[in-house]
């Protein structure tokens, strides 16, 4: 395994999975390790990013459609900064009247 540098960034977050993202990813969480071996911020894009490598088509095709939720918060810039901790919710489109 390669050593990070010592400046190197590492966030672990809870990346839940709701209905048809559910069934993309196969499961319904779980925790997503980022690393930045540049020591910048670990963004929004960068956890969705680590999630679709842990997986296999069917999730890439589901995400794009997808919106998302950080800590409860609608994640309007994928740029927006992750805590180490933070929950990120994978809510597809609901159907529905």
């Amino acid at each position: 395994m390669t050593a990070l540098p010592d400046q190197a960034r590492i966030v672990a977050v809870q990346v839940r999975y709701f209905a048809g993202a559910r069934a993309a990813a196969g499961v319904q969480e779980e925790t997503v390790r980022v690393a930045r071996p540049d020591g910048a911020a670990v963004t929004a894009a960068d956890v969705i990013a680590a999630a679709l490598n842990l997986h296999d088509e069917k999730l890439s095709k589901v995400l794009p459609a997808c919106s998302f939720l950080l800590d409860g918060v609608a994640v309007r810039d994928r740029t927006v900064e992750v805590s180490d901790d933070a929950t990120l919710d994978v809510l597809p489109p609901f159907a529905g009247g």
